[in-house]
Protein backbone atom coordinates (compact mmCIF):
# COMPACT_ATOMS: atom_id res chain seq x y z
CA UNK A 1 0.00 0.00 0.00
CA UNK A 2 1.53 3.74 -1.08
CA UNK A 3 -0.86 6.00 1.07
CA UNK A 4 -2.19 9.13 -0.37
CA UNK A 5 -4.08 12.21 1.23
CA UNK A 6 -5.29 15.38 -0.77
CA UNK A 7 -2.77 13.51 -3.13
CA UNK A 8 0.29 13.90 -1.30
CA UNK A 9 2.51 10.94 -1.70
CA UNK A 10 3.54 10.17 1.76
CA UNK A 11 6.08 7.53 1.25
CA UNK A 12 8.38 10.06 -0.36
CA UNK A 13 7.37 13.13 2.29
CA UNK A 14 8.81 10.04 4.56
CA UNK A 15 12.01 9.11 2.20
CA UNK A 16 12.53 13.05 2.27
CA UNK A 17 12.02 13.51 5.79
CA UNK A 18 13.99 10.44 7.17
CA UNK A 19 17.02 11.69 4.69
CA UNK A 20 17.67 14.73 6.49
CA UNK A 21 17.13 13.48 9.72
CA UNK A 22 19.68 10.67 9.54
CA UNK A 23 22.03 12.26 7.64
CA UNK A 24 25.50 11.83 9.58
CA UNK A 25 27.40 13.81 11.41
CA UNK A 26 30.11 15.95 10.94
CA UNK A 27 31.98 16.94 14.19
CA UNK A 28 35.55 17.71 13.79
CA UNK A 29 36.51 19.34 17.22
CA UNK A 30 36.60 16.21 19.59
CA UNK A 31 37.54 12.55 18.05
CA UNK A 32 35.35 11.09 21.12
CA UNK A 33 32.58 12.90 20.50
CA UNK A 34 30.31 10.16 19.64
CA UNK A 35 31.45 8.24 22.33
CA UNK A 36 30.62 11.21 25.10
CA UNK A 37 27.32 11.99 23.19
CA UNK A 38 26.21 8.24 24.10
CA UNK A 39 27.20 9.00 27.95
CA UNK A 40 25.33 12.06 27.57
CA UNK A 41 21.91 10.04 26.52
CA UNK A 42 22.46 7.46 29.21
CA UNK A 43 22.79 10.23 31.71
CA UNK A 44 19.61 12.04 30.31
CA UNK A 45 17.59 8.44 30.69
CA UNK A 46 18.29 8.70 34.42
CA UNK A 47 17.09 11.75 34.45
CA UNK A 48 14.78 12.25 37.42
CA UNK A 49 14.45 8.48 37.94
CA UNK A 50 13.76 7.67 34.26
CA UNK A 51 10.85 10.16 34.32
CA UNK A 52 10.73 10.06 30.35
CA UNK A 53 10.26 5.92 30.72
CA UNK A 54 7.66 6.35 33.93
CA UNK A 55 5.49 9.42 32.37
CA UNK A 56 5.26 7.06 28.67
CA UNK A 57 3.80 4.20 30.90
CA UNK A 58 1.37 6.16 32.76
CA UNK A 59 0.39 7.39 28.92
CA UNK A 60 -0.22 3.86 28.11
CA UNK A 61 -3.47 3.96 30.70
CA UNK A 62 -4.31 0.18 31.67
CA UNK A 63 -2.95 -1.93 29.01
CA UNK A 64 0.26 -3.29 31.35
CA UNK A 65 0.23 -4.90 34.68
CA UNK A 66 2.65 -7.52 36.94
CA UNK A 67 2.10 -10.07 34.27
CA UNK A 68 2.59 -8.53 31.07
CA UNK A 69 4.99 -9.91 28.58
CA UNK A 70 6.52 -6.61 26.92
CA UNK A 71 8.81 -6.53 23.56
CA UNK A 72 10.65 -3.04 23.40
CA UNK A 73 12.57 -2.37 19.94
CA UNK A 74 15.71 0.00 19.88
CA UNK A 75 15.83 0.41 23.47
CA UNK A 76 19.03 2.48 23.77
CA UNK A 77 20.53 2.81 27.22
CA UNK A 78 17.12 2.21 29.03
CA UNK A 79 15.27 5.11 29.24
CA UNK A 80 11.75 2.90 28.68
CA UNK A 81 12.50 -0.10 29.67
CA UNK A 82 14.14 0.59 33.39
CA UNK A 83 10.77 1.48 34.64
CA UNK A 84 8.79 -1.26 32.45
CA UNK A 85 11.07 -4.11 33.77
CA UNK A 86 9.83 -2.54 37.31
CA UNK A 87 6.47 -2.98 36.40
CA UNK A 88 6.15 -6.45 34.03
CA UNK A 89 6.97 -9.70 34.32
CA UNK A 90 9.45 -9.55 31.59
CA UNK A 91 10.77 -7.28 28.96
CA UNK A 92 12.56 -8.34 25.33
CA UNK A 93 14.28 -5.82 23.87
CA UNK A 94 15.91 -5.56 20.53
CA UNK A 95 18.76 -3.37 20.46
CA UNK A 96 21.52 -3.73 17.40
CA UNK A 97 24.25 -0.88 18.80
CA UNK A 98 27.12 -2.16 21.02
CA UNK A 99 27.39 1.46 22.61
CA UNK A 100 23.56 1.05 24.03
CA UNK A 101 23.73 -2.47 24.75
CA UNK A 102 26.51 -1.58 27.29
CA UNK A 103 25.13 1.19 28.44
CA UNK A 104 21.57 -0.88 28.97
CA UNK A 105 23.54 -3.57 30.69
CA UNK A 106 24.93 -1.10 33.18
CA UNK A 107 21.66 0.71 33.85
CA UNK A 108 19.96 -2.59 34.73
CA UNK A 109 22.74 -3.94 37.16
CA UNK A 110 22.29 -0.37 38.93
CA UNK A 111 18.67 -1.11 39.39
CA UNK A 112 19.20 -4.74 39.78
CA UNK A 113 16.83 -5.74 37.11
CA UNK A 114 16.95 -9.27 36.23
CA UNK A 115 13.92 -9.58 33.75
CA UNK A 116 15.59 -7.95 30.55
CA UNK A 117 16.55 -9.97 27.84
CA UNK A 118 18.61 -8.25 25.06
CA UNK A 119 19.28 -9.40 21.69
CA UNK A 120 21.60 -7.86 19.89
CA UNK A 121 20.21 -7.72 16.50
CA UNK A 122 18.95 -5.41 13.89
CA UNK A 123 14.98 -5.19 14.43
CA UNK A 124 13.90 -6.17 10.86
CA UNK A 125 16.35 -8.87 10.78
CA UNK A 126 14.71 -10.56 13.53
CA UNK A 127 12.62 -13.72 13.37
CA UNK A 128 10.39 -15.62 15.44
CA UNK A 129 13.71 -17.73 16.97
CA UNK A 130 15.00 -14.49 18.19
CA UNK A 131 11.41 -12.97 19.12
CA UNK A 132 9.81 -16.06 20.86
CA UNK A 133 6.21 -14.84 20.79
CA UNK A 134 3.06 -14.35 23.77
CA UNK A 135 4.03 -10.23 23.77
CA UNK A 136 0.98 -8.56 25.07
CA UNK A 137 2.80 -5.63 23.88
CA UNK A 138 5.45 -4.40 21.21
CA UNK A 139 6.68 -0.99 22.07
CA UNK A 140 8.84 1.76 20.30
CA UNK A 141 10.41 4.58 21.31
CA UNK A 142 11.80 7.51 19.57
CA UNK A 143 12.79 5.32 16.85
CA UNK A 144 10.60 5.27 13.66
CA UNK A 145 12.86 7.67 12.09
CA UNK A 146 15.55 4.83 11.99
CA UNK A 147 13.03 2.58 9.66
CA UNK A 148 13.19 3.08 6.12
CA UNK A 149 9.95 1.09 5.35
CA UNK A 150 7.72 2.39 8.11
CA UNK A 151 4.48 0.26 6.98
CA UNK A 152 6.68 -2.83 6.96
CA UNK A 153 7.65 -1.56 10.77
CA UNK A 154 4.05 -1.49 11.88
CA UNK A 155 2.99 -4.39 10.64
CA UNK A 156 6.05 -6.38 11.87
CA UNK A 157 5.28 -5.33 15.27
CA UNK A 158 1.49 -6.16 15.14
CA UNK A 159 2.84 -9.81 13.70
CA UNK A 160 5.05 -10.27 17.31
CA UNK A 161 2.58 -9.44 19.49
CA UNK A 162 -0.93 -10.82 21.17
CA UNK A 163 -2.80 -8.20 21.82
CA UNK A 164 -1.32 -4.34 21.54
CA UNK A 165 1.24 -2.06 19.57
CA UNK A 166 2.43 1.57 20.68
CA UNK A 167 4.89 3.95 19.66
CA UNK A 168 6.53 7.02 21.85
CA UNK A 169 8.05 9.86 19.71
CA UNK A 170 9.17 12.73 21.10
CA UNK A 171 7.88 16.11 19.80
CA UNK A 172 9.29 19.38 18.86
CA UNK A 173 13.25 20.65 19.50
CA UNK A 174 13.47 22.92 22.01
CA UNK A 175 14.10 26.75 21.54
CA UNK A 176 18.19 26.78 21.86
CA UNK A 177 18.78 24.50 19.12
CA UNK A 178 16.36 26.29 16.80
CA UNK A 179 17.78 29.71 18.04
CA UNK A 180 21.19 28.16 17.36
CA UNK A 181 20.58 26.50 13.98
CA UNK A 182 19.52 30.29 12.94
CA UNK A 183 22.66 31.49 14.15
CA UNK A 184 24.98 29.70 12.75
CA UNK A 185 23.37 29.07 9.50
CA UNK A 186 21.69 32.34 8.94
CA UNK A 187 18.59 30.21 7.62
CA UNK A 188 15.47 30.21 9.27
CA UNK A 189 14.79 26.92 10.86
CA UNK A 190 12.03 24.70 9.41
CA UNK A 191 12.06 21.53 11.38
CA UNK A 192 15.02 20.24 9.85
CA UNK A 193 15.89 17.90 12.85
CA UNK A 194 12.40 17.56 14.57
CA UNK A 195 12.07 13.81 16.02
CA UNK A 196 8.07 14.31 14.97
CA UNK A 197 6.96 11.42 12.88
CA UNK A 198 3.87 9.85 14.99
CA UNK A 199 1.80 11.97 12.03
CA UNK A 200 3.15 8.89 9.68
CA UNK A 201 2.44 6.50 11.68
CA UNK A 202 -0.79 7.55 12.46
CA UNK A 203 -2.06 8.31 9.03
CA UNK A 204 -0.64 4.82 8.32
CA UNK A 205 -2.84 3.38 10.87
CA UNK A 206 -6.10 5.19 10.49
CA UNK A 207 -5.44 3.60 7.04
CA UNK A 208 -5.26 0.10 8.19
CA UNK A 209 -8.94 0.70 9.78
CA UNK A 210 -6.88 0.74 13.65
CA UNK A 211 -8.37 2.70 16.43
CA UNK A 212 -5.49 4.05 17.60
CA UNK A 213 -5.40 6.22 21.39
CA UNK A 214 -3.19 9.24 21.02
CA UNK A 215 -1.99 10.76 24.63
CA UNK A 216 0.92 13.74 25.07
CA UNK A 217 2.90 13.44 28.06
CA UNK A 218 5.01 16.17 28.88
CA UNK A 219 8.63 15.21 31.35
CA UNK A 220 11.84 17.19 31.94
CA UNK A 221 15.56 16.81 30.68
CA UNK A 222 18.33 18.58 32.16
CA UNK A 223 21.42 18.79 30.61
CA UNK A 224 25.01 20.50 31.94
CA UNK A 225 26.93 22.80 29.89
CA UNK A 226 29.41 20.27 27.84
CA UNK A 227 26.03 17.83 27.53
CA UNK A 228 23.88 20.94 25.93
CA UNK A 229 27.11 22.01 23.65
CA UNK A 230 27.40 18.45 22.53
CA UNK A 231 23.41 18.02 21.77
CA UNK A 232 22.92 20.98 19.83
CA UNK A 233 26.38 20.28 18.25
CA UNK A 234 24.95 16.85 17.33
CA UNK A 235 22.05 18.19 15.03
CA UNK A 236 23.99 21.03 13.39
CA UNK A 237 26.61 18.92 12.68
CA UNK A 238 24.00 17.01 10.45
CA UNK A 239 24.38 20.23 7.83
CA UNK A 240 27.77 22.14 8.72
CA UNK A 241 30.82 20.81 9.96
CA UNK A 242 31.43 21.62 13.48
CA UNK A 243 34.80 22.28 14.28
CA UNK A 244 36.14 24.61 16.99
CA UNK A 245 35.51 27.74 15.63
CA UNK A 246 31.59 26.48 15.20
CA UNK A 247 31.62 25.30 18.77
CA UNK A 248 33.26 28.06 20.15
CA UNK A 249 30.04 30.10 18.89
CA UNK A 250 28.01 27.43 20.19
CA UNK A 251 29.56 27.45 23.59
CA UNK A 252 29.09 31.33 23.87
CA UNK A 253 25.45 31.09 23.00
CA UNK A 254 24.94 28.80 25.65
CA UNK A 255 26.85 30.92 28.28
CA UNK A 256 24.97 34.23 27.18
CA UNK A 257 21.61 32.60 27.18
CA UNK A 258 21.85 30.20 30.66
CA UNK A 259 21.13 26.77 31.33
CA UNK A 260 17.35 25.85 31.63
CA UNK A 261 15.27 23.01 31.81
CA UNK A 262 12.47 23.26 29.11
CA UNK A 263 9.30 21.31 29.22
CA UNK A 264 9.64 18.28 26.68
CA UNK A 265 6.91 16.33 25.12
CA UNK A 266 5.84 13.47 23.55
CA UNK A 267 3.03 11.65 21.54
CA UNK A 268 2.09 8.46 22.78
CA UNK A 269 0.06 6.13 20.26
CA UNK A 270 -1.43 2.71 21.52
CA UNK A 271 -4.14 0.20 19.59
CA UNK A 272 -5.13 -3.15 19.88
CA UNK A 273 -4.03 -5.54 16.85
CA UNK A 274 -7.14 -7.29 14.67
Amino acid sequence: MTAKTNGLDTRRAWDEMRNQRMRPMNIGYDPEFRAKLAEDHSAIARYNDYEYGRKAIDALGGILDENSRVLEIGAGPGTLTIPLAAKVKQVVVIESSEVAVRSLKKNLEARGLGNVEIVAKNWMDAGERELGGGFDLVVCSHFLWQMKDLEEHLEKMEAASMQYCAVIQPAGRDDMAKEMWTRITGERYEGEFDPDADYFAYLLLRQLGRLVDVRIMNYGAERDFEQEVRYIASFIGKYVEVDHHTKDVIEQYVSSKGLSMEPQSAVVMWWKIP
